[in-house]
């Protein structure tokens, strides 16, 4: 008797656009700094947190782990790879939903000024999304969510 799993990968990328109504400078401080960060990357009402550690340095990780109540155990396991101060991040990322490997992607964050007191980011991610756990269509509009909450928090 054979217990052999389907294996199949999916890849690829995708590029989400967004200005915020700050200037550059705290857009970045946003990212860089772990306290800031907790307060609008991955958390919501919905969501318990377990883990959560942010190394914001080349060679440095962040860990988000948590339960969305009812649902499963996220696991987000990144490695920055390369920082320029207010504007570039560039960072590798796995993604884990009950313990199964669904993801590792390659993202990159670009900030630029947009005038005095405006900033535009472009986020481009290139994935592999493993054995039909995960999909692309939905890591992008998570990826929007994400931004959502970001610039939420960039107004409050």
């Amino acid at each position: 008797m054979s217990t052999t799993t389907s294996r199949s990968t999916v890849h690829s990328t995708f590029v989400v656009e967004r200005s915020f109504d700050v200037p550059v400078a705290r857009v970045w401080e946003a990212f860089a700094d772990p306290v800031q960060k907790h307060e609008w990357f991955g958390t919501s009402d919905d969501w318990t947190t377990v883990e959560d550690t942010d190394d914001f340095r080349v060679g440095g990780t962040a860990v988000s782990e948590g339960e969305f109540h009812g649902g499963p155990v996220s696991r987000y396991v990144a490695t920055y790879t390369d920082l320029v101060e207010a504007q570039r991040i560039v960072l590798t990322y796995d993604m884990w939903l009950d313990g199964a490997h669904i993801s590792t992607s390659l993202a990159t964050y670009e900030l630029a000024a947009d005038g005095e007191n405006r900033t535009s980011l472009r986020y481009t991610e290139q994935g592999a999304h493993l054995d039909g756990l995960d999909d692309p269509a939905g890591r992008e509009e998570g990826m929007r969510g994400i931004f959502d909450t970001l610039a939420a928090y960039l107004a409050g």
